[in-house]
């Protein structure tokens, strides 16, 4: 109890240290402003026959498909991370995700599961015949202690194939144009089977890393995300994706499991991250944001980045977003 009891007071101390930064510094940055006038086909609206792969602002979430993991009211809140379906984020703007699986093709995020990784891949396939130039990419990976589905990436090629770009340093350096009928970036990583080669229509984890660190304490969460980037080389140079996290993760030292509480510490501060972002000059670095429980906000602020660069006439055409330099849901 006593631990509990300190681990209490530090997450406070934490707290409060971010919410006096974010009072002290502002949550302005290039395309703060912005509001997505149609989430759902941001990308459409940017000029893709110039704008190259690697100079995209992605939003994702975390440990996307975990909306309706295990039992309601018991075990589902130590899990859930996301509440809407794969399909609502597509809609709402978010362009990466997180999908964890076992040997049976179940979405699992560790002894939890879920439905059937197919109704993923199903509301991608939906949100792909009603748009035309929305890009996605998302991740699939047998979560570390399962083994992996028999012949999955043979599998996941017969289901996607004929939007998947296929594995290919050059595209890095290709326009969204240029890649066009292909929307899907599929990255594999299975714990025993052999990773997707070059040329293979998936990509290896060797093309989507991160630094993912797992802590429930929100500034050192914050502080190690804009550490790490800071180690990256610019998106102009690096042929990979690269991931920051804006979550916090429960511990069981710690006086609260469930995620959403949890999580939510740093969750409003995705605005203060990028502000940082920028006045550390280490924005060339930031390529993939993600949160958990994504919310609208969240999606304008990273589409706003991209916007402010490339586009920069749809910040005036677009209605500002209410109260973006205070707002703390993101």
């Amino acid at each position: 109890m006593g631990a509990q009891i300190t681990k209490q007071k530090l997450v406070g101390v934490e707290e409060t240290d971010l919410e006096q930064k974010k009072q002290t510094d502002g949550t302005s940055f290039p395309g703060s402003n912005y509001q997505c006038p149609n989430r759902k086909e941001w990308m459409s609206t940017l000029p893709l026959e110039t704008l190259k792969v690697r100079d995209l602002v992605w939003p994702g979430t975390h440990d996307s498909a975990s909306n309706r993991i295990g039992i309601p009211l018991i075990s589902r809140p130590f899990a859930r991370c996301q509440k809407l379906s794969i399909y609502e984020q597509l809609v709402i703007g978010a362009r990466v995700f997180d999908i964890r699986i076992q040997q049976d093709r179940k979405v699992c995020h560790g002894i939890l599961t879920s439905y059937m990784v197919d109704e993923v891949l199903n509301d991608v396939k939906k949100f792909f015949s009603e748009t035309t130039s929305e890009f996605v990419i998302l991740e699939i990976r047998t979560e570390f202690q399962w083994n992996d589905p028999p012949n999955f990436d043979q599998w996941l090629v017969e289901q996607l194939g004929e939007y998947l770009i296929p594995q290919d340093e050059s595209t890095f350096d290709k326009t969204f144009q240029e890649l066009l009928p292909k929307r899907l970036f599929c990255v594999w990583k299975p714990n025993k089977s052999p990773a997707p080669s070059p040329g293979s229509p998936l990509w290896s984890s060797a093309y989507l890393k991160d630094n993912w660190i797992d802590t429930d304490l929100p500034f050192t969460k914050f502080n190690s995300n804009l550490s790490y980037l800071a180690q990256q080389a610019p998106n102009s140079t690096r042929n990979y994706f690269y991931r920051v996290e804006n979550t916090a993760t429960p511990q069981v030292s710690g006086p609260v499991v469930c995620v959403f509480p949890v999580t939510q510490r740093i969750r409003g501060y995705a605005r203060l991250f990028l502000t940082e972002v920028f006045k550390r000059g280490i924005a060339d670095r930031l390529q993939i944001f993600v949160e958990d429980f994504v919310q609208e906000d969240f999606i304008d602020a990273c589409v706003g980045i991209t916007v402010a660069r490339y586009s920069p006439s749809l910040l005036a055409a677009a209605p500002a977003t209410v109260g973006s330099a205070t707002q703390a849901s993101s």
